[in-house]
């Protein structure tokens, strides 16, 4: 175990090229998504608590339920949609990066846009009766509110950054997992272990660990400097 561990520890100080790409794609696919789903997410999140009509109740449930959508279906679904005989299949994305980050931000964006209107309705609940005093626009009534809940909504993001990097059924289904091309942290140490390298999977797994530890360190911060203020 002793020696398991100093292989890994090797690989992660030496800047082991397959180890160096892997990290990096991942983060790149993670962040690109987490990105795309936020501006996605803040703007729907912002039009269902600012608004009131006839199905927002059912809207609501629709996607808290899309929390719980297995990444495997999602995959499963892409996979169809994207391969040579599917509607999109024109595209070509299928076991590209592209396809990975948009398989992340299906996953994400309920997320988000779950947490993010929970901060806007807190928000607007107390300064709602201000606003309406001061003959705000609506424009300017959802800036206000965004701005006030921005702790939060960043503290969103982060939890939606961290849930991107963990994810693994999805991207691995539709992006193959190839070397050099698709393979990312989750992916890479599933294949690692299976082919029996487990220096290599242990490495990716302390790195994968390393950044949750640092997302968790950077949300308790946020939440330390927003209590504060």
């Amino acid at each position: 175990m002793s020696d398991l561990i100093f292989q890994s520890l090797r690989i992660i100080f030496n800047f082991d090229e397959n180890y160096f790409q892997i990290v990096l794609l991942s983060i790149f696919v993670s962040v690109t998504a987490v990105i795309v789903a936020s501006i996605i997410s803040i703007t729907i999140s912002s039009l269902i608590s600012l608004n009131s009509f006839r199905l927002k109740n059912s809207l609501m449930i629709v996607i808290n339920s899309l929390l719980a959508l297995p990444p495997v279906v999602v995959g499963l679904i892409l996979y169809i949609l994207f391969s040579t005989n599917g509607y999109f299949g024109i595209y070509n994305l299928l076991y590209t990066v592209n396809i990975m980050i948009i398989a992340q931000i299906i996953l994400v964006t309920p997320l988000l846009i779950s947490l993010c209107k929970e901060s806007i309705d807190s928000v607007n609940i107390k300064l709602n009766e201000y606003l309406h005093t001061i003959n705000a626009s609506y424009y300017q009534k959802t800036l206000t509110l965004i701005s006030e809940c921005k702790y939060n909504i960043i503290l969103n993001i982060i939890v939606a950054l961290g849930r991107a990097l963990s994810e693994v059924g999805a991207i691995i289904i539709v992006g193959g997992n190839i070397s050099y091309l698709t393979r990312t942290m989750t992916t890479g140490i599933v294949v690692e272990t299976s082919k029996g390298d487990l220096a290599m999977a242990l490495s990716l797994g302390i790195t994968l660990l390393l950044i949750s530890l640092i997302i968790n360190l950077i949300i308790f911060m946020l939440t330390s400097i927003h209590k504060n203020e």
